[in-house]
């Protein structure tokens, strides 16, 4: 077998990676999707993102990446799926995004294909497209973050998904975006084959991290951020905010996320035109300078919001969202015990509560995060390069072996 792209480095066709993600919920796959892609730039590679969410994607999309979008699905609060914008029922709407899947691998033809979770894809729409790669010569790889949910919740829906077959015939190494010491997901799945902790996807989010430039728009005092991710499911953290009284001398900005719904925005807007110490934003594009400037970031608990807090020194408070899944309560109170972050429990939260926190947290010691590894994104690139410069071509139509 040889080779059937460039090696690195030398002239010819550019390397080509693929990342999907199935981005039913938030905007927590595509963005750190989107993160991996960045970090990617030192491989000259040509990127392709698969996209449930193409206008996140294309606002932030760095150079050299290009994305094919999908029928968008959408979550609703028990944790079923349907589609967000057609009229058709889920099964149909699969259908499409898994033909639309294989066709864009199928043409693309990637050196390396990173699929985000799902080890399948959702409901098994990435299985085609998978087998496609393989069938080319690509190396794929399977991405977790570094928690699912509570253990027995993960290890349940992992054999229900079969997981483990999956990763045994698709991938040639699984990659876990996080660090063990902090929650060991792979010994939860009881993981086979290559499994590498890259650790969290956190320093190099920011850009320019202490050049002194201020993100645009922000007050001049002091500020406590408050961050919804998405925000569509940010209302009891919104309303306790903007009801809680700022530490003195410290302006509260509450930025909601593109999906909190309308009346829980105007809402929010109505109480920060009352207050002169409260600013409310749907969105800001540079978010992760507002995490640099703030005296205090207020999230709830989301990988990538948690990420880009930790990459600065900045105190965080996180209230964790539990239902569906208790993912974020898990990271959250794993942290906490490491002294990276403080935790405020959903059920303990209300404007004078958070008062408190926000008080204690101004006040307090800095955040402790040297037990946790937060240099993921310089390890990927190596990673991803040692793959790509593994890869063959095939040998008629028989898939790689994992």
């Amino acid at each position: 077998m040889v080779s059937h792209h460039r090696p690195l480095g030398s002239p010819g066709p550019r390397p080509r990676v693929a990342l999907y993600s199935h981005d039913a919920q938030g905007l927590g796959h595509i963005r750190r999707n989107l993160a991996i892609a960045e970090s990617l730039a030192p491989l000259g590679a040509d990127v392709l993102l698969l996209t449930g969410a193409p206008a996140t994607a294309a606002a932030r999309r760095p150079p050299g990446v290009d994305l094919v979008a999908v029928p968008a699905l959408a979550k609703d609060a028990d944790g079923g799926y349907g589609a967000r914008h057609l009229g058709l029922d889920l099964d149909a709407t699969l259908r499409i995004r898994a033909d639309v899947l294989r066709a864009a691998v199928a043409s693309f033809r990637p050196d390396l294909l990173i699929v985000d979770k799902h080890p399948r894809g959702f409901r098994g729409e990435m299985e085609g497209a998978l087998r496609e790669a393989r069938r080319q010569g690509a190396r794929t790889v399977l991405g977790l973050r570094d928690v699912l949910d509570t253990p027995d919740v993960a290890r349940h829906e992992w054999r229900r998904d079969r997981g483990a077959a999956a990763v045994a015939e698709l991938y040639d190494e699984t990659w876990v975006y996080g660090d063990p010491r902090v929650h060991d997901v792979a010994a939860v799945l009881d993981l086979d084959g290559p499994v590498r902790a890259t650790g969290y996807l956190a320093h190099g989010r920011v850009p320019a991290l202490g050049d002194g430039v201020p993100p645009s728009g922000a007050p001049a005092t002091p500020y406590v951020l408050c961050v919804l991710g998405g925000g569509s499911d940010g209302e009891e953290l919104a309303e306790a905010f903007t009801r809680a009284a700022m530490p003195a001398g410290h302006t509260g900005v509450l930025i909601t996320g593109p999906h909190l719904p309308e009346p829980l925005r105007r809402a929010a807007k109505s109480r920060a035109a009352r207050r002169s110490d409260l600013r409310v934003h749907t969105w800001r594009e540079d978010l992760v300078r507002w995490y640099a400037g703030a005296a205090a970031v207020v999230a709830m608990g989301g990988y990538n919001t948690v990420c880009e807090v930790l990459a600065t020194d900045r105190p965080l408070l996180v209230v964790p969202r539990t239902t569906p899944r208790a993912e974020q309560l898990v990271r959250a109170e794993a942290m906490a015990r490491l002294g990276a972050l403080a935790v405020c429990r959903p059920e303990d939260l209300g404007p004078e509560a958070l008062t408190r926190e926000l008080a204690a947290l101004i006040a307090g010691p800095p955040p402790t995060r040297t037990e946790i590894d937060l240099d993921g994104l310089a390890r990927v690139p190596a990673l991803a390069a040692a793959l790509i410069a593994s890869t063959v071509a095939p040998a008629g139509t028989e898939p790689l072996s994992a």
